[in-house]
């Protein structure tokens, strides 16, 4: 439908308009099979109100956004929204801004702690979104994130028993070394052990693709 919309208003050399007809059967001889009708019924039908009520919004966010010299972010574009009576979610607003390429300023450099590489090979998925396993110690979730504090950025990776949604495992640093993730595992391997539970065949150790630290070199089954 955006298509044939962008493309019917434009001009051809002799100064004619393309018209719908013309653009579907192109389409159509193209694999892209659409009839005039179905284009016509398309835009016939009425706009579903949140699809309204967010167009309205995303024109309200811009305003305030450009107003303010592109400089806040999603709570501020909420509080200056609801201030002028605009009512609106703060979680609207983001996803809103979000879809508009929108973000406040941020004060220092942007911190990232998963980089993924396209050249590093990833290990086989074996959860499958599937994250409620029938018993303890079938499936362990590691993670890697930080923490602003005044004294700087903290770094913090921990593990997680997906049954229990218990923290087996955890540290914190203030530099974002593989040494970190890699005692995060084994004070999880440590803390079974101590609980007299060191058999974990069939383990896996599940993390996101990221290819930072020890967590993406470390083996999604623990055999």
């Amino acid at each position: 439908m955006r298509f044939i919309d962008e493309h019917k208003a434009h001009r051809a050399g002799d100064g004619l308009r393309w018209g719908v007809e013309p653009i579907c059967a192109v389409l159509s001889e193209h694999g892209c099979p659409i009839a005039p009708s179905t284009y016509y019924g398309a835009k016939a039908r009425p706009v579903p109100a949140r699809v309204a009520r967010d167009e309205r919004l995303k024109t309200e966010i811009s305003r305030v956004h450009a107003e303010n010299y592109g400089v806040y972010g999603a709570r501020k574009v909420w509080l200056a929204l609801n201030r002028e009576g605009i009512e609106v979610a703060r979680c609207t607003v983001e996803r809103l801004m979000r879809e508009l390429g929108l973000a406040g300023a941020r004060r220092g450099k942007r911190h990232r702690t998963t980089r993924t590489d396209p050249a590093v090979a990833r290990p086989a998925d074996l959860v499958g979104r599937q994250f409620s396993p029938p018993t303890p110690d079938r499936l362990w979730v590691a993670d890697f994130t930080y923490v602003p504090t005044w004294a700087g950025m903290v770094y913090v990776a921990f593990v997680i028993d997906a049954y229990s949604r218990r923290i087996l495992g955890w540290r914190a640093a203030t530099t974002m070394r593989t040494s970190l993730v890699l005692d995060t595992l084994e004070h999880a391997l440590w803390a079974r052990r101590r609980e007299g539970r060191g058999g974990l065949a069939g383990l896996i150790h599940h993390n996101d693709a990221g290819s930072q630290g020890g967590f993406k070199e470390s083996s999604q089954q623990c055999r």
